[in-house]
């Protein structure tokens, strides 16, 4: 068999293998991939709506211009009320950002060390949580720790806890999933741990460090510990596939507008969020950008350093097999490419 005959049958195989993993991906996440891409932020919007969005909120601030919000879809599917700009969403993860710079404050201080071990920290949780003499404050800022994650146990979102004590509950006294410092898993038990130490630090609720060392001076008056704190009103509606009722009334966290999480975002990454060395500190131990997932709300906070672009995107729609999730994140780097576009076509101009 010569060169182009071995080519040929390569071909042939690699092409038959590219069908047949199509085959096993969903053809709507096949179909926003391929489609051609859109010229406007607003025609990706409408057709990420078309693909089964609920709604949708995607806010852009590029360097030098204007912040500009785009929504789509709908608040409020029951009543028909088209997207509000302004409208409080359940930001999730994407609060583990505020987390560790409200630690990174608290390290600059000298109030917390980085070095301190679990067991220091909490020592009722030694022989309840493996290897706490040797879990440090470092390794579960950067999900290193090896500890369960609580959000993990079956059925979790179908019955949230609601309290520090049953969340941990769920986890005590099993065995850690590697060694402290060994592997890199991504864990919520980390950070409910790591607002306790926080709160008995401070002695009062770490939110309200986060909103006088971060939140005040940067004129975020749009973002919220809980839902127990705004008007539900002004809360975006959030929908989960096999599941008929809204879940805007779910307490998972914080809540913000789009545009106070790029405010946020774009004064992580410049930097203007800090004082001192705090920014060196932050960049030893955690990310810049951040994504987040409940039922009900997706969320995506991006800094693009090429562009020098923030883009924030919310979505009130889920699933539970993240077929939406994948489909979010196919979105996400369509917008980026939108961007991107125009950004090369005014240099050129």
């Amino acid at each position: 068999m010569n060169k182009k005959q071995r080519l040929n049958i390569f071909r042939v195989f690699l092409f038959a293998g590219t069908i047949i993993s199509l085959y096993f991906v969903p053809w709507i996440l096949v179909k926003a991939w391929i489609l051609p891409l859109p010229k406007t932020i607003d025609e990706q919007i409408n057709q990420s709506i078309d693909h089964g969005f609920e709604g949708m909120i995607v806010y852009v601030d590029e360097a030098g211009k204007q912040p500009v919000t785009y929504t789509g879809g709908f608040k409020n599917r029951e009543q028909q009320v088209p997207t509000d700009p302004d409208a409080l969403f359940k930001i999730a993860s994407i609060s583990k950002l505020y987390d560790a710079v409200a630690v990174t404050k608290l390290v600059g201080k000298g109030q917390l060390s980085l070095d301190t071990t679990l067991a220091e920290f909490l020592p009722e949780l030694v022989g309840k949580i493996e290897h706490a003499e040797t879990i440090t404050l470092r390794l579960m800022i950067q999900h290193r720790s090896g500890i369960p994650n609580f959000t993990d146990t079956p059925d979790f979102w179908a019955h949230p806890t609601t309290s520090f004590e049953e969340s941990l509950a769920l986890i005590e006294g099993k065995p850690a999933n590697f060694k402290p410092g060994n592997k890199y898993e991504y864990c919520n038990t980390n950070y409910l741990l790591i607002n306790k130490i926080m709160d008995d630090v401070l002695g009062y609720p770490n939110f309200q460090f986060i909103q006088d060392e971060i939140l005040h001076p940067l004129q975020l008056h749009n973002t919220f510990s809980s839902v127990n704190e705004v008007n539900i009103n002004n809360v975006m509606g959030g929908y989960h596939v096999g599941y008929p009722h809204d879940l805007k009334n779910n307490d998972f966290g914080m809540h913000a507008t789009a545009e106070d999480v790029g405010k946020f975002i774009r004064a992580l990454n410049e930097g203007t969020v800090f004082k001192n060395d705090e920014k060196e500190i932050y960049a030893s131990i955690y990310e810049f950008e951040h994504s987040g997932w409940v039922p009900g709300y997706q969320s995506f906070a991006h800094y693009y350093e090429d562009i020098d672009t923030v883009v924030v995107c919310f979505y009130n729609t889920t699933d539970p097999k993240l077929l939406y999730w994948n489909l979010s994140e196919i979105i996400n780097k369509r917008i980026f490419k939108i961007l991107k576009k125009k950004n090369k076509t005014n240099r050129n101009n």
